[in-house]
């Protein structure tokens, strides 16, 4: 029997919260609800969900904070989180983004839409374990080791999200190529990205800056996307 995917939604407005959780229900979910911070982050010590729904505006510690914790943990640093927030201006969306939420709506949103960015994150971490089930992958000084979800630089451990993770993953299969940052949205966030392909960027900045080998090999291409180059020695 299949195991059922736990969503925590933590959303201190009750319709709203009722709302998310009655469609994720419907759609096959597991669903559980706090209203605030401080129990959040009590119940995602204790017991992780598979994805977190997080609100940015929560009484006690809000979204952001919550975030940078569980990034900060090794125990939950990929953990997928969806960020809902009245706040719809784009710097508000960048801020989710750079601490490490792997996707972003802004209020009022469609049920059926922030359904939709669940299964596409759940499906997405559920396609890297079976590339999981393949040898470990080299890259210059980087190592992935899909199976145990690690990567290590020069033999250090490196903290990805499991969007960045999944983004790396995708560079390296498809090394050489020019990518468009349409077909990223396409292919690793798993739907049509309706926040605008910054966040592609904001994730490729991510990678850059924990991995520094990508800063010259993960070249930019003008007004179109990325290219990672076959070899890093070609970047030297």
């Amino acid at each position: 029997m299949a195991r059922v995917t736990r969503v925590l939604v933590v959303e201190d407005d009750p319709d709203i919260a009722q709302l998310v959780a009655h469609y994720l229900e419907k759609s096959g979910f597991s669903v559980d609800r706090l209203a605030n911070g401080r129990d959040a982050l009590t119940a995602i010590a204790a017991r992780p969900p598979d994805v977190l729904v997080l609100d940015l505006m929560l009484p006690q510690v809000d979204g952001l904070e919550i975030c940078r914790v569980v990034r900060g943990n090794p125990a939950t640093a990929a953990l997928p989180v969806i960020m809902l927030t009245a706040r719809a201006e784009e710097s508000d969306r960048i801020v989710g983004l750079e601490i490490g939420a792997d996707d972003y709506l802004a209020k009022p949103f469609s049920p059926n839409e922030l359904v939709a960015r669940v299964r596409a994150l759940v499906r997405r971490a559920q396609r890297s374990a079976p590339a999981a089930a393949g040898r470990p992958v080299s890259y210059g000084s980087i190592a992935i080791d899909p199976e145990r979800h690690t990567i290590t630089d020069e033999g250090s451990p490196v903290t990805l999200t499991a969007k960045e993770f999944m983004l790396l993953e995708y560079l390296l299969q498809h090394r050489g190529r020019v990518l468009s940052r349409d077909v990223l949205l396409t292919d690793v966030w798993g739907y049509r990205y309706t926040g605008g392909t910054r966040t592609v960027d904001v994730h490729v900045h991510r990678l850059r800056e924990k991995l520094p080998l990508l800063a010259a090999a993960l070249t930019t291409v003008k007004q179109f996307g990325y290219k990672l180059l076959d070899s890093p020695d070609a970047a030297e």
